[in-house]
């Protein structure tokens, strides 16, 4: 695929980075030349320097031949533009980042009148992101997955884990869990583990939990979900919200600290139940005065990664429960997690991870595979897919367990949607015809049809 990517902040690095080994032709562009040619120099890539809102720059670019555009400046109005003009002159798919409230709320209006295939929204993303782990502790993550059926928990393993030591088989059978480990990241590496694969301490896992099991599932893993009556909130930003809007029926005691005083009155006004302080002054001196240290969580949404970071420092070093840091540039993600402290959240890595999605989506709709819902997960290094079970499947109605049922290396069945009813298997399980199919495998593999599945 050929693809045109506008914007080298941070999302646009990331995204590239994600491509970089992948065998696509991809051209970049931006205004800052020094941006350009940085990213240029890294890469393989092709650069164009200028606005891509020109024809001209989108022509040079090669707009007229592209299979997609991906536009990420932090100028909504230069998306939307840049993808109306990429698909006028030719570009089969356009994708966008909007950041302002007023588009966000305008997306079906936006998508037909710029012709627009894919929106990408990092704010109510990242509040929503927010608000599905409130509560979660730090070596836990969980994250939207298959709509209302599925949820994917990622765990990392402590060392007083309840599944340290222990096979995939015996997790199943003693702690009577209906879940399904899909990956396993363990030093870089990745695994799609069989039964008799023991989890260590360390390890990086995605579990696929029924919607409706993940409160009991939670309980067993021992993972216990503080109830975070008193939060804050540090940065009233659009990001904060969209996350206030969700939180309206939860009756939580909410503290939020904001910088700018025009920023608090209009909170004030919106949410006159929510405490709102002007948060003038240093950091931690505006932290000590408000009690924060009390709270059982704290939420840091500041635009600057280096206030973010020592606002967490001193929530664990208070021993809050539970802390969700927003956190954009990658050496900071990994400063935070080499110290386990909790949660963080990036609209950078939201934004080019569902980029990346939209590409993979596109590229396999047109490989004319009849694949549904596609993801990227452990880092990138594992895909996840699903697929009707029509009758060419040869192994239609024959159970896991069986010696006929042979997957190749580094493929698992996590989930099987039969109508209304979800399924997480076991080897006494079988695929039906009229079944849709969800399939972890190693990007390697690069299934594309259910059949690929089987040796």
């Amino acid at each position: 695929m050929k693809i045109i990517i506008v914007g080298l902040g941070q999302t646009g690095n990331l995204l590239i980075s994600s491509l970089a080994s992948e065998d696509y032709d991809v051209v970049v562009i931006d205004k800052e030349r020094k941006l350009v040619d940085a990213v240029t120099d890294k890469y393989n890539v092709n650069g164009v320097v200028g606005s891509a809102a020109s024809r001209e720059t989108l022509l040079a670019a090669g707009a007229d031949t592209a299979d997609a555009i991906v536009a990420l400046t932090h100028i909504d109005e230069i998306n939307l533009l840049s993808c109306m003009q990429a698909k006028a002159l030719g570009t089969r798919y356009a994708a966008a980042r909007i950041l302002m409230p007023d588009f966000v709320h305008e997306e079906e209006q936006i998508r037909k009148q710029y012709n627009i295939d894919f929106f990408m929204k990092p704010r109510p993303d990242v509040a929503e992101e927010i608000y599905r782990n409130i509560g979660m502790p730090g070596f836990t993550k969980l994250e939207g997955f298959w709509g209302n059926e599925v949820q994917l928990l990622n765990m990392n393993v402590l060392d007083d884990s309840v599944l340290r030591g222990r096979s995939l088989i015996d997790i199943k059978q003693s702690l009577k869990l209906d879940i399904l480990i899909i990956t396993v990241i363990r030093e870089g590496k990745l695994y799609i583990p069989k039964g008799d694969f023991v989890i260590e301490s360390g390890d990086s896992l995605n579990i696929a939990v029924s919607i409706k099991d993940l409160d009991i599932s939670l309980e067993k893993l021992g993972i216990r979900r503080n109830k975070a009556k008193k939060i804050v909130i540090v940065g009233g930003s659009n990001t904060c919200n969209y996350l206030l809007a969700m939180m309206k029926k939860d009756r939580n005691d909410i503290t939020i600290l904001e910088q700018d005083s025009v920023r608090c009155r209009e909170l004030m006004e919106k949410y006159p139940g929510i405490h709102v302080a002007y948060a003038a002054g240093g950091t931690l001196e505006v932290l000590e005065e408000e009690q924060v240290s009390k709270a059982d969580m704290i939420i840091s949404l500041t635009n600057n990664d280096e206030t973010n970071l020592v606002i967490s420092m001193y929530a664990w070093s208070k021993h809050i429960p539970s802390i969700i840091t927003r956190v954009d540039k990658p050496e900071h993600l990994n400063l935070l997690h080499q110290v386990n402290i909790d949660i963080t959240v990036s609209p950078a890595e939201s934004s080019a991870l569902k980029a990346m999605r939209f590409i993979l989506s596109r590229e396999v709709e047109d490989a004319g595979n009849d694949i549904g819902k596609f993801y990227l997960l452990a880092d990138g290094m594992a895909e996840i897919m699903d697929f009707p079970a029509d009758g060419d499947f040869k192994c239609l109605d024959i159970a896991f367990s069986d010696k006929a049922f042979r997957l190749k290396k580094d493929v698992l069945i996590t989930a099987i949607l039969r109508g209304d009813e979800l399924i997480i298997p076991s080897g006494s399980t079988c695929i039906k015809k009229g079944d849709r199919v969800i399939i972890t495998s190693s990007r390697k593999n690069h299934i594309r049809s259910l059949s690929e599945i089987i040796k």
